[in-house]
């Protein structure tokens, strides 16, 4: 069993919604589920599109990584989510990113169509509306690349249109 925390994002249709029933679905995987509040976040990289709604969940997970992240693409398909057809960084229904798995530091090739998986998230670092969720359910959560903790790297950050909303 590890320790994981996932972030999720949504912008198009009911966000909120949308991402209440997506930590519902999570659930069925992850034990002793915990959510953060919700976030509202402008848009980074691609802004000529509505503000995100961002949260984080952490649990345990019985099983490899590739194995969560299959569990994570099946559910972001069952909200509509075709990786195929999006533009990097745009409107999604929902993106469930795994932020941090134990203190792990894996980088495997091909572990999805698209991309590689990287843990912790490679952007996470850069990124308030991830690490402010994170922050709420483990205030002292660290970097296992750095030892870092998270709190000083937020608190680096410029506010970048986060605001926590419920």
């Amino acid at each position: 069993m590890s320790a994981v925390i996932l972030g999720l994002g949504s912008n198009e249709g009911d966000s909120p919604a949308i991402l209440r029933a997506a930590i519902d679905d999570l659930r069925a995987s992850l034990g002793a589920l915990r959510a953060a509040s919700m976030y509202r976040s402008a848009p980074m990289h691609v802004e000529n599109q509505p503000e995100f709604f961002n949260t984080a969940v952490c649990g345990v997970f019985d099983g490899a990584p590739s194995s969560l992240l299959e569990t994570i693409h099946r559910i972001e398909a069952s909200y509509g989510r075709d990786r195929t057809h999006e533009t990097r960084w745009g409107r999604r229904s929902i993106d469930i990113d795994i932020l941090l798995f134990g203190d792990r530091v894996i980088c495997e090739k091909g572990a999805c169509p698209l991309r590689e998986l990287e843990v912790p998230h490679p952007r996470l670092k850069e990124r308030r509306f991830a690490l402010e969720p994170l922050l709420e359910l483990d205030g002292d959560a660290r970097d296992p690349l750095s030892g870092e903790r998270y709190a000083d790297i937020c608190a680096r950050l410029g506010d970048q249109g986060v605001v926590r909303i419920a």
